[in-house]
C-alpha cells in the first residue's frame, strides 16, 4: 500500500517538474525569437541599434556633397608639366585633383565621428552634429552641483556613442565600394543629376527603404514660409526684452516656500543625484 502511494506521488511529482521544465524550455525559445525577430534599425533599446544603410549612404553623401560645395565656385586653373615638356592646362573644378581632396584630405568618413546621436529625434535625424538637448540638459545640471550618473567618467561624456562608431566603421566600407561609382558622377553626370539619387537612391538602396532620404529637421515652429526669419525676429525680441529687465533691475519673485537666491535643484552641502546610461541620451 505504501510501495503503491509512493509510486503515485512520485508520478505526479514528475509530470509536475516535466511541465515546469517545458514551460520554462518555451519561455526562452520565445524570448530568443522575439530578440531575433528585433529590427536593429528601428529597435528603442540604444544599446541594439544599428545604423541603417539608407542613413549610412544618406550622412555620407550629405558630408562629401557640403565638401564638393565648398569649391564649387572655384575659377582656378590647374597647369601640369615641367621643364621642356608640353604644359597642359584644366579647371580645377572638374579635375581628379578636386574629387581627391574631398574624399581622402582628409577621409571624408572621419567627419562623420561630428555626429551626436539625439535621441530626442527619430529615424535619421537622430543623428546631427552638436550636443543634444539631452546632454545640454544633463550637462547644465553639472555645473549646477547636481552629480549625474552615466556609468562612464565626465570626461568621455562627448565622445562618439557606440551608434556613431558603428556608422564611422560602415562608412570607410562603403567609400570603397562605391568610389567608381562616385567617379563616374563627378566626371560625368553632377550637372544633370543629384549625388545623393545617383549613388543612394538608384544603387546602394535600390531595393531598401529609402525613407530616410526625405526626412529633413525643421526648427521648432518653422512653417516653411518664412518662419526662419519669423522665429530669428522672436528670438531678438526676446533677448530685448531680457536686456530690458536686467537694467531695470527687476527680479523673478521666488517660488513659494523658497528663499530668494537659492537653486531649487541641489545644494552644495547635499548634491542631487542623477542616474542615466549613456546610451539612452
Amino acid at each position: 500500500m505504501l510501495a503503491m502511494a509512493f509510486r503515485n506521488n512520485w508520478r505526479r511529482a514528475s509530470f509536475v517538474l516535466l511541465f515546469h521544465l517545458l514551460l520554462t524550455l518555451d519561455l526562452i525559445f520565445a524570448s530568443k525569437g522575439d530578440e531575433e525577430d528585433e529590427d536593429p534599425y528601428t529597435t528603442s533599446d540604444p544599446k541594439k541599434r544599428e545604423p541603417s544603410p539608407c542613413e549610412i549612404c544618406k550622412f555620407f553623401i550629405t558630408e562629401l556633397q557640403q565638401r564638393l560645395d565648398l569649391s564649387a565656385k572655384s575659377k582656378e586653373i590647374i597647369e601640369t608639366g615641367h621643364g621642356l615638356e608640353r604644359k597642359k592646362r584644366f579647371k580645377y573644378l572638374t579635375s581628379e585633383l578636386r574629387l581627391t581632396e574631398a574624399l581622402h584630405e582628409p577621409h571624408i568618413c572621419e567627419n562623420i565621428l561630428h555626429y551626436n546621436v539625439h535621441a530626442e529625434r527619430k529615424g535619421s535625424l537622430r543623428y546631427a552634429k552638436g550636443m543634444s538637448e539631452t546632454m545640454q540638459t544633463l550637462h547644465g545640471l553639472v555645473n549646477k552641483g547636481v552629480k549625474v550618473e552615466l556609468g562612464i567618467p565626465y570626461e568621455l561624456w562627448d565622445k562618439p556613442s557606440a551608434e556613431v562608431s558603428k556608422m564611422h566603421r560602415a562608412c570607410f566600407t562603403f567609400a570603397e565600394k562605391y568610389e567608381e561609382a562616385i567617379e563616374d558622377w563627378y566626371y560625368n553626370r553632377q550637372d544633370t543629376e543629384s549625388l545623393i539619387n545617383f549613388i543612394c537612391a538608384e544603387q546602394f538602396l535600390k531595393d531598401k527603404d529609402q525613407s530616410c532620404l526625405k526626412e529633413v529637421f525643421e526648427l521648432k515652429g518653422d512653417t516653411g514660409d518664412g518662419g526662419d526669419d519669423d522665429h530669428a525676429q522672436k528670438k531678438k525680441q526676446v533677448k530685448k526684452k531680457s536686456k530690458k529687465k536686467k537694467s531695470d533691475g527687476v527680479t523673478p519673485p521666488p517660488a513659494s516656500g523658497e528663499e530668494p537666491g537659492t537653486i531649487p535643484t541641489t545644494t552644495a552641502d547635499t548634491p542631487a543625484t542623477v542616474g542615466m546610461d549613456k546610451d539612452e541620451l
